[in-house]
């Protein structure tokens, strides 16, 4: 019989022919965007469901569909898209490069160096994206709140003009803190976590490294583990970014550990994991989809190109 071919024997091995840096930060942002099309409506409701409890309003996924439609848990998809363009793009493609400028450097590449880099990567793509975070996040709850309350943009653009014009640029970031914190938690136990879990799948299941099967069940994995550590963050976050000056023209959030420190004494830490069966939907489809699409838009450009 004929020899495996070099492809082959590289797909057996994991190690796979590096590919141009464009290559691998377009890929990981088209990988992102597809990902968040299909998950889009779980992050919505989970938005929905962690900031209705602010305004002391029960979250009934059965009067959002009726007063809104499907279409109501789509509002924001192209800010989140805007954003996986950003975010995904250089959270998974830059922990790419820094984890193979380190194994250069250092002569291997272990876990430990897989979480310094996939924390790294995760903050400083998390603060680059946080425009299109505070959109998301503000166009997704928009229809659930009261109709004197409701903001009303018209779209991206239009969120990202007012937003400047009436609040200013630095409301953007208002919310940065607990976003990057929760990023760099997510490029350990999303990104970081994946890539090690290949490997341990390909040995525990006899798993060819980067195949359909391999990915799917290292993705599964890793997002189960990131969404159940991220999501106080996560609601955090939500709350920073969608929140609103009080009578006495105060926020009522200002910081992180004041955040979960104040919904934990009112609302018991459950209030922390407040939708977090369609946060881990999210999180778990949009693992799964995304790695399983970078990985084939990385095959098919392979096949073709290389």
């Amino acid at each position: 019989p004929s020899p495996p071919s070099t492809h082959s024997q590289e797909r057996m091995s994991g190690a796979e022919p590096p590919l141009p840096k464009a290559v691998t930060f377009a890929t990981a942002s088209l990988g992102g965007i597809g990902g968040w099309c299909v998950v889009h409506p779980f992050n919505s409701i989970a938005v929905r469901s962690s900031l209705a409890t602010t305004s002391g309003r029960p979250f009934s996924l059965s009067s959002v569909l009726a007063s809104e439609g499907v279409a109501g848990l789509y509002s924001g998809l192209g800010a989140g898209c805007y954003r996986q363009l950003i975010y995904a793009g250089s959270r998974f493609g830059l922990y790419e490069d820094f984890r193979d400028r380190l194994h250069s450097y250092r002569g291997t590449t272990d876990f430990a160096s897989r979480l310094v880099t996939g924390g790294s990567a995760g903050g400083i793509a998390a603060y680059l994206s946080c425009p299109m975070e505070v959109c998301v996040v503000r166009m997704s709850n928009d229809g659930s709140l009261p109709e004197a309350e409701r903001r009303g943009y018209k779209g991206v653009g239009d969120a990202f003009r007012r937003i400047v014009k009436e609040e200013g640029a630095t409301t953007f970031w208002r919310g940065s803190t607990p976003f990057v914190q929760r990023a760099v938690m997510v490029g350990c136990f999303q990104v970081a976590t994946y890539d090690e879990l290949k490997g341990f799948y390909a040995g525990a299941l006899g798993q060819e490294k980067n195949t359909l099967p391999n990915v799917f069940c290292a993705a599964m994995t890793s997002g189960l583990i990131y969404s159940a550590v991220t999501m106080p963050l996560e609601a955090a976050k939500n709350r920073m970014a969608g929140q609103k000056p009080g009578a006495d023209g105060k926020l009522p959030y200002t910081g992180t550990l004041q955040t979960l420190a104040k919904v934990a004494r009112g609302e018991g830490v459950k209030g922390l994991y407040k939708g977090y069966g369609a946060y881990y939907l999210r999180c778990g489809g949009h693992t799964v989809t995304m790695f399983v699409l970078v990985n084939l838009f990385r095959e098919r450009y392979r096949a073709m190109l290389m």
